[in-house]
């Protein structure tokens, strides 16, 4: 239905691991990493909100450690509670420590930083998962120098204390997985699907008791190219995800929807084919029903995408 940039001039020269929240108000935010390039020292976290006629607003840093790059922010608007923004902190991916910010004007003004327990990231890249009574299932990992590690941080309190659960791999694969994507099948029956280190494909794995205990994770035959994905349930039950679908470099970028909660996969559309970097996308469901994408363009700059889901 619509798709444009989030801005076209911008304080940085590189940008990534964007992310997607509708606050309770019904507006959008957007957040990314940007600076000089992927963990030079300048690299902060950058947001811009959907103003009352449709723009967005120009790009501001809202979170920097002086001299430490920032790394993948993501955004969550609690349903009775401020909009979150996590973060991470670190010089190199396998010693991030976790932040997190909060907003109560839904991202004009934001908290102190408030550092997570060692150990704890929150939600590494995408979207928390908020159970009914506000409990928060976060998709996290660890890459450390020749292993990766799935795990779910969770919280019952909006951040304050945290447990963590895991880890969840699959079995005999060395190298493991990252980035888990959480959604509901039903009941206290939760899945994960996320990306892996080698060309073989994506990982799923199963919770029956609402993300406490995982199931061993298990390869799934879809193309893969060990980058970002993410993945949203609709309304009408059916899954969406985002992701290159292809053993190449990143493009295209497409979604896929699954009207059997992740089992089976059908095309739905295709967001970027020329060539270039198209990754690392947020997505998720707005209160009118549409699904909106968020990825890094090249590097360059930020796009953000409004589907139908009724035409998928």
């Amino acid at each position: 239905m619509k798709s444009e940039f989030v801005f076209k001039e911008a304080p940085f020269d590189r940008c990534h691991a964007s992310t997607i929240a509708e606050t309770r108000k019904g507006r959008l935010v957007a957040a990314w990493f940007g600076g000089n390039r992927e963990g030079a020292e300048n690299v902060g976290i950058w947001l811009s909100r959907k103003d009352r006629g449709g723009k967005w607003t120009p790009p501001e840093e809202v979170a920097r450690e002086p001299d430490v790059p920032a790394w993948n922010p993501v955004l969550h608007q609690l349903r009775k509670g401020p909009l979150l923004l996590f973060y991470k902190i670190g010089r190199s991916v396998s010693d991030w420590t976790g932040f997190l910010m909060r907003s109560r004007d839904g991202g004009e003004t934001w908290s102190e930083p408030e550092q997570l327990p060692a150990g704890i990231l929150g939600p590494v890249k995408n979207k928390p998962l908020e159970l009914k009574d506000g409990t928060l299932i976060c998709g996290t990992s660890h890459e450390s120098y020749h292993a990766w590690g799935g795990w779910v941080d969770i919280t019952r309190d909006q951040g304050k204390t945290w447990t963590r659960h895991g880890p969840i791999n699959v079995p005999g694969q060395l190298y493991g997985l990252i980035q888990p994507a959480i959604f509901r099948v039903r009941g206290k029956h939760l899945r994960m699907i996320a990306r892996t280190r080698h060309l073989d494909g994506l990982a799923m794995a199963d919770s029956r008791d609402r993300g406490r205990n995982w199931s061993d994770a298990r390869l799934i035959d879809l193309p893969s190219n060990n980058s970002g994905l993410d993945a949203v349930r609709l309304k009408d039950k059916r899954v969406v995800m985002a992701y290159n679908p292809t053993k190449d470099p990143r493009t295209p970028l497409a979604l896929i929807v699954s009207a059997d909660r992740g089992k089976t996969w059908r095309d739905g559309c295709v967001l970027e084919k020329a060539r270039g970097e198209y990754s690392y996308p947020g997505i998720i469901q707005t209160k009118d029903g549409m699904v909106h994408v968020i990825y890094t363009w090249k590097r360059q700059r930020i796009k953000h995408a409004v589907v139908d889901p009724q035409e998928l």
